[in-house]
């Protein structure tokens, strides 16, 4: 697996862009698409979406990147929808498999931190205790596994 989208989501992440924005936007050349770009569309997603603290920032960004890495699907055809929708499930189902959760206040709750609606400043003792690098890492070694196989599909 090629570790430079991790170490860029990770560098992305300590820039202190949220979650998902960092897992996301090392993506953007896979999909001819500007980073500018993905970094507003995934602004509100970090922080369990917009600091509700639900599903976990590098989930969206999963989700976010199967429907682009599978093409979306045509409303009429429920083979294609099934199709994304079972990457998701299985992308996610890793995910929990590996942390136990996708909801970000479990997550953070599990690393004892607490799970504040409000962003936190980033600097040297957020990140000391902080657990979303972790996520972050997993996240986007779970989507360059799944562009590198589709690569390597493509090239058979």
């Amino acid at each position: 697996m090629d570790s430079n989208y991790t170490e860029k989501a990770v560098e992305y992440f300590s820039k202190g862009y949220n979650c998902s924005q960092s897992v996301a936007v090392v993506f953007a050349e896979d999909f001819n698409l500007d980073p500018d770009e993905i970094l507003k569309m995934m602004s509100g997603f970090g922080a369990g979406i917009g600091g509700l603290r639900e599903t976990c920032g590098t989930v969206s960004a999963i989700v976010f990147i199967a429907g682009l890495y599978t093409g979306g699907f045509d409303p009429a055809d429920i083979s294609s929808k099934k199709k994304l929708y079972d990457l998701v499930k299985k992308l996610t189902a890793e995910f929990t498999r590996k942390f136990g959760t996708i909801n970000c206040a479990d997550l953070l709750r599990s690393a004892a931190c607490e799970a504040k609606p409000d962003p936190s400043e980033r600097n040297e003792k957020y990140y000391a205790v902080r657990p979303c690098v972790r996520y972050v890492t997993a996240a986007t070694d779970l989507l360059a596994e799944l562009i590198q196989s589709g690569a390597k599909k493509k090239q058979k």
